[in-house]
């Protein structure tokens, strides 16, 4: 698995394919929260804090990691590459924890560089340091459990089908209507009491909760649960497809 793991990893890196993830996904991070005068733009905010960029690195995830992972298993399926995969003495779920893991390390790498954003807003703070430090990194680890959910997705679209484009739709549609789509519907008040259920059923409240600083267990165990979901049912349709 390790050995895979290292190829899928080189195959971001060695390719534009990483790079230009990376670079897409900061760039645009850059021109909301600094450049584009918003309600985002934080210089023309009244508080030091990072609240803007945590709300828009889900949104710019949400298209561009079904980018990278719409090619996992489909490119393998069109090429016919996928059938020497499996001849390789690996299991089903090393193959597809070697995608998965490869997904959400580069989501991970882009991540890092935001860290001056961080800084930066930490100096801009009257007095220096206001801002909080402890919902700052309780959403770093919202929007990688949200990154993780949606590389989980990506891998999932992308067995079921051998188009890349396909992949690509079903995924951007996964991944906005398990973020979004459902707290949208929670939020229209049509069903009474499951309004409520519903929105629950969906990643923004529990990405709002960690937000907060208040890492609660049963928040982790939602996109944990969420994420072996889709894992498992990659696997089911490996497995239906190998026969």
């Amino acid at each position: 698995m390790l050995a895979l793991y290292l190829k899928e990893i080189r195959s971001f890196l060695s390719s534009v394919i990483g790079y230009i993830f990376i670079a897409i996904f900061l760039i645009l991070n850059s021109l909301f929260l600094w450049v584009i005068s918003s309600d985002s733009n934080i210089l023309e905010g009244e508080q030091a804090d990072l609240i803007p960029f945590f709300y828009i690195s889900p949104y710019i995830f949400l298209i561009l990691i079904p980018a990278i992972t719409m090619r996992s298993f489909s490119e393998e399926k069109r090429t016919g590459t996928i059938e020497l995969l499996f001849t390789k003495p690996l299991s089903d779920n090393a193959i597809i924890l070697a995608k998965y893991f490869a997904g959400v390390t580069l989501v991970f790498i882009s991540l890092i560089p935001t860290f001056i954003y961080y800084y930066t807003v930490h100096r801009l703070g009257n007095p220096v340091g206001i801002m909080d430090d402890g919902a700052a990194i309780g959403s770093y680890f919202g929007l990688l459990f949200i990154g993780a959910c949606f590389v989980a997705f990506g891998i999932f679209a992308s067995s079921i089908t051998n188009s890349q484009i396909i992949a690509f739709i079903i995924s951007v549609f996964l991944c906005w209507f398990l973020y979004d789509g459902l707290n949208m519907l929670g939020s229209f008040q049509l069903m009474g009491e499951m309004d409520y259920v519903i929105k629950k059923f969906g990643m923004f409240d529990h990405y709002e909760a960690i937000k907060k600083g208040v890492v609660d267990t049963r928040d982790l165990i939602y996109f944990t649960s969420l994420i072996v979901v889709f894992i498992a049912g990659t696997k089911l349709v490996i497995q239906s497809r190998k026969w």
